[in-house]
């Protein structure tokens, strides 16, 4: 995103729903069914789409950290008891 951040204002329904502007919904590739991390900040709310392209992003960051062998490692102790 560049430096100079846009701003748009959506409404929130009675169940909290907001409608993406379709500029951001394309700029982000969020396509019906996408989801959302929501995170809480001092800021306020932030929604971090989980898009193809940012799972593609992830491949390989965790390579050399022993993620593997500790996940292993819980489902073997979760099957024992």
């Amino acid at each position: 995103m560049d430096a100079l951040l846009e701003t748009e204002t959506v409404t929130f329904t009675v169940k909290g729903q907001v409608v993406i502007p379709r500029k951001f919904r394309k700029e982000f590739e969020i396509e019906e069914g996408t989801k959302a991390a929501v995170i809480a900040t001092p800021e306020g709310i932030l929604l971090k789409p989980i898009t193809r392209s940012y799972i593609r992003s992830l491949r390989g960051s965790l390579k050399g950290r022993g993620v593997l062998k500790a996940m292993t490692e819980d489902r073997k102790r979760e099957r024992e008891l």
